[in-house]
């Protein structure tokens, strides 16, 4: 299957401010069973864009904007084939906690084992495992299959409910959230029984036969899991479904802190707000339709903070 994805950020500023400082990771990942065919970043005001790769994989986009502005514009815009996933088993054989035990003894996968900013214990997270059994039990895809109907039954999927930035007290408190919290919460309760978990950030094609619980028209966050014999194997806690042909994966890391489609600072005595537009259509080539802005909430920062010479701002979007 092709898609076309459209990809539209915009970072509107209550003054010109004097540079603007931002890493984009939009581009869609070439591996496996998916292949990114185009992809083409333009910015506005124009820029010169750089990119790297990072250890894992990841494409990062770079650029400075030095001149004053009051507006800056995003457009990624990608053609991707991505084949339905090799079918998985009913179930792993009685040697797969064994095989994944030696993997952690041996060191391996650390970053995806072990807790990191956004994936963490917590006495909720205690809470929520004992009452959806997140113990070994089963034999490991039986159990993330599991854990992950009752993740998706115990959580109310309500967009805008957190913050880019919020950790997941406050979803497991709340049992609501975005996509970026129930990965996050499935990752949480997997590290712990060594199955290595990591975060997915990307885009989802809605489908006509059933809407997904998840928002159109923004960005996706999935999780990854690696299994004895299966390699990497995607879980959407969300939808409560295994990923699909219609996952596009765009970034990996140990939580979205890793991962995020847009980072930067910019200098000035601004305030900022965000909007963001996500299409993702089957297709050959980028449609060329208007897109339809959304506003996304941000981290609060003070006026006071604004006003230094040189002030900074961390510009995220969450994953819907």
């Amino acid at each position: 299957m092709y898609y076309s994805i459209r990809h539209l950020t915009r970072f509107d500023y209550s003054v010109p401010v004097s540079e603007s400082v931002m890493e984009v990771r939009m581009r869609p990942r070439t591996e496996g069973h998916q292949r990114c065919f185009q992809f083409k970043l333009d910015v506005s005001p124009r820029a010169r864009v750089f990119f790297y790769r990072d250890y894992l994989g990841n494409t990062i986009h770079h650029f400075n904007v030095p001149g004053r502005h009051l507006r800056l514009g995003i457009l990624a815009e990608s053609v991707v084939e991505v084949d339905e996933p090799s079918p998985l088993p009913n179930k792993l054989g009685n040697g797969a906690w064994a095989e994944l035990d030696a993997l952690a003894e041996r060191g391996e996968f650390n970053e995806f084992l072990n807790a990191s900013r956004f994936a963490h214990p917590t006495q909720g997270l205690t809470e929520l495992a004992q009452e959806i059994g997140a113990e070994r039990r089963m034999d490991p895809l039986s159990l993330i299959r599991d854990l992950n109907e009752r993740l998706h039954r115990a959580f109310v999927y309500e967009p805008d409910f957190t913050r880019v930035d919020s950790l997941i007290e406050e979803a497991l408190a709340a049992r609501r959230g975005v996509c970026q919290d129930f990965a996050h919460i499935m990752i949480s309760l997997l590290r712990p029984l060594r199955i290595p978990a990591r975060y997915v950030s990307g885009y989802l094609c809605p489908r006509a036969d059933r809407p997904d619980r998840s928002l159109d028209g923004a960005s996706h966050a999935w999780v990854e899991v690696w299994l004895p014999g299966l390699n990497w194997v995607g879980v959407d806690p969300t939808n409560d479904i295994m990923t699909s042909e219609r996952h596009i994966r765009a970034a990996v890391g140990r939580d979205y802190a890793d991962v995020p489609p847009t980072r930067g600072i910019f200098k000035g005595a601004a305030t900022s707000a965000l909007s963001v537009a996500v299409r993702v259509t089957p297709s050959s080539s980028p449609a060329e339709d208007e897109l339809q802005l959304t506003t996304i909430r941000q981290p609060n920062f003070s006026e006071t903070d604004m006003v230094a010479a040189a002030s900074q701002q961390q510009q995220q979007q969450q994953q819907q």
